[in-house]
């Protein structure tokens, strides 16, 4: 079955809270013209757009995971990963894919993922911020990120914990696909 895309999600969840795209709009703080992309276009923007618009739905970033019933403990077997959103470059297609580690438990406080990492991804090199934090770690490839005004490539086995308030931006460095786990965690 294929997923719903995030922007009928976007919209869907928008609605049921009787809102329009410009009180969308002024409650995240993002512009009208990417609440529309969002919506019309599937625009997949980085982790901290989206996260404002969670916000400002009031609902967690899983609620666009296809989050069901909670279940503790969650074990999720690696065949039985399923992609749960993927995001975009605005020219060039599919840049990362999101396979979703907390799907199932509704109660959480942190958002885990597995993560592919295309080479697409380093077409556009937008720092973004939110709040919260974020632990990565490289699984396969090499890692670029970029941390208010510091480089750095990380390769398999090397991890990261960065304040995601701090502008930021995490892609593929190289040709090749890079896989990661992450945990992201968002202050209520």
């Amino acid at each position: 079955m294929k997923s719903e895309k995030l922007g009928a999600r976007i919209r869907t969840y928008r609605e049921r809270k009787n809102l329009s795209r410009d009180e969308l709009a002024q409650r995240s703080g993002l512009s009208l013209d990417i609440i529309n992309a969002l919506e019309e276009q599937d625009l997949y923007p980085s982790l901290g757009p989206l996260l404002k618009v969670t916000r400002a739905l009031g609902l967690r970033l899983g609620t666009f995971m296809d989050d069901a019933g909670s279940t503790d403990p969650l074990v999720v077997r690696k065949d039985q990963r399923k992609q749960g959103l993927a995001m975009h470059t605005p020219r060039h297609g599919e840049a990362l894919r999101f396979y979703s580690l907390g799907k199932g438990k509704a109660d959480r406080h942190m958002e885990p993922f597995f993560i592919e990492i295309l080479p697409e991804s380093a077409a556009d090199k937008s720092l973004s911020s939110h709040e919260g934090e974020e632990f990565i770690v490289v699984h396969k490839g090499e890692l670029e990120v970029v941390y208010a005004k510091q480089t750095y490539v990380l390769e398999a086995g090397d991890s990261i914990y960065l304040n995601s308030v701090v502008p930021h931006w995490v892609g593929c460095h190289g040709d090749e696909p890079a896989e990661i786990y992450a945990v992201l965690y968002f202050p209520d």
